[in-house]
């Protein structure tokens, strides 16, 4: 083969492999989940969101409907239900044998939740997601306190992200 043939071989190769890929991306349909063509926050801010029995389980309670609503508070018609259940442990990981206590630990906080048509009861999705979040556990007991109290609240706010964006996915369906 000649060069030019070589040449004329690698620039139709070439042109035909820029088709091709053109066509796969062209076929991709990604869209952000919280678009507004997909009406995902609009059906969002139709969710109410069952009460729950402890402290944990209000503050991941309060962060989703803040997330739903967008700060606009809880729906007035809701169109969806979320029935909601929310545990907490916390446990010591880093034992000190010459105090017997713990010098960290970690805040275990678990949310289980069906999705569900109101006026259906049809249900969209239902999930159990879990967060951890570590903690050093000081020697003064209020600080302590505290320090187990800022742990809940923060693993309760990450649970509660995972759980909106479980939500987001099913309603975009």
């Amino acid at each position: 083969m000649s060069s030019d043939s070589l040449f004329k071989f690698a620039r139709i190769a070439g042109v035909a492999s820029l088709v091709a890929v053109a066509g796969l991306l062209s076929a991709c349909q990604v869209k952000p989940l919280y678009a507004v063509s997909t009406g995902v926050t609009q059906k969002l801010s139709q969710v109410s969101f069952s009460e729950t029995g402890s402290r944990v389980g209000q503050e991941v309670r309060n962060q989703l409907i803040f997330i739903a609503g967008r700060g606009a508070g809880e729906t007035k018609t809701p169109r969806y239900t979320v029935d909601l259940s929310v545990s907490s442990s916390i446990g010591g990981v880093l034992y000190l044998p010459s105090s017997d206590t713990s010098a960290a630990g970690r805040t275990t906080v678990t949310a289980s939740f069906v999705l569900k048509e109101k006026d259906t009861g049809k249900v969209l999705k239902s999930s159990t997601r879990a967060v951890t979040s570590l903690i050093d556990f000081p020697t003064q007991e209020f600080a302590k306190y505290r320090a187990i109290l800022n742990s809940e609240d923060r693993a309760a706010r990450e649970v509660a992200e995972m759980v909106a964006a479980d939500i987001a996915a099913a309603l975009s369906r």
